[in-house]
């Protein structure tokens, strides 16, 4: 997304992340699709998700559009440096990875779709890159705010690798783990590619389709 900025594929130890600043920033604008508040408190009954598939700006886009999402956002998320700037993530020395936030109604909605659509709109064995895009803010990551989502995550993992196997890919890299803290990114990120329809979007699956089935009732 951002070129001449140093990509690093290695993780920043806690301790030389960058110190970040203690005022965060806020989106004070509604989402630019579905004119509902990117900032919570959300409706009452709402459940919130947040994935890493790489550039922000087209993995928001693959999720605003699926009915029963209430809102989405893009932000940081998964690493040390509080309320980081996009530089300060990009440079690779902050830890964080780039995360859609998907305020959603299970009613309309499951986690189990949820799942499907990051699977099939990523490489999740790229380890902390997606195609040209380098650096560690660019990994495959789940982060689960329930114990029924890390344990639908870890199934939809494991069944989903199991059909990247047979059709000769590699191993699942996603990160899974419980939700850290939640950063949202600058406005002018939110929502991009619907401000800038012919914006770049390096968002690209593998070709294998992963069905709800395999894992919404493991």
């Amino acid at each position: 997304m951002v070129f001449g900025l140093r990509k690093s594929s290695a993780m920043v130890e806690a301790g030389a992340a960058l110190p970040g600043r203690p005022t965060p920033q806020v989106p004070t604008r509604p989402h630019l699709v579905l004119g509902t508040s990117m900032v919570a408190p959300y409706p009452e009954g709402t459940e919130v998700a947040s994935v890493a598939l790489g550039c922000f700006w087209g993995a928001e886009r693959a999720f605003w559009t699926l009915p029963g999402v209430l809102t989405t956002a893009v932000g940081y998320q998964g690493g040390f440096t509080p309320n980081p700037s996009y530089e300060e993530v990009c440079s690779g020395r902050t830890g964080h990875a780039e995360v859609v936030l998907i305020a959603f109604d299970p009613t309309k909605l499951s986690y189990a779709t949820l799942l499907s659509v990051f699977f099939e709109n990523h490489d999740p064995t790229q380890g902390m890159r997606q195609g040209n895009d380098v650096g560690t803010q660019y990994r495959s990551a789940i982060y689960t705010t329930t114990l029924e989502q890390a344990a639908m995550a870890e199934a939809a993992a494991r069944s989903f690798g199991q059909r990247l196997q047979e059709n000769k890919l590699g191993p699942i890299t996603t990160e899974i783990t419980a939700a850290g803290s939640f950063y949202f990114a600058e406005e002018y990120h939110q929502q991009y590619l619907a401000a800038n329809p012919n914006g770049y979007c390096g968002l690209a699956g593998t070709g294998v389709s992963c069905p709800v089935g395999l894992f919404a009732s493991s």
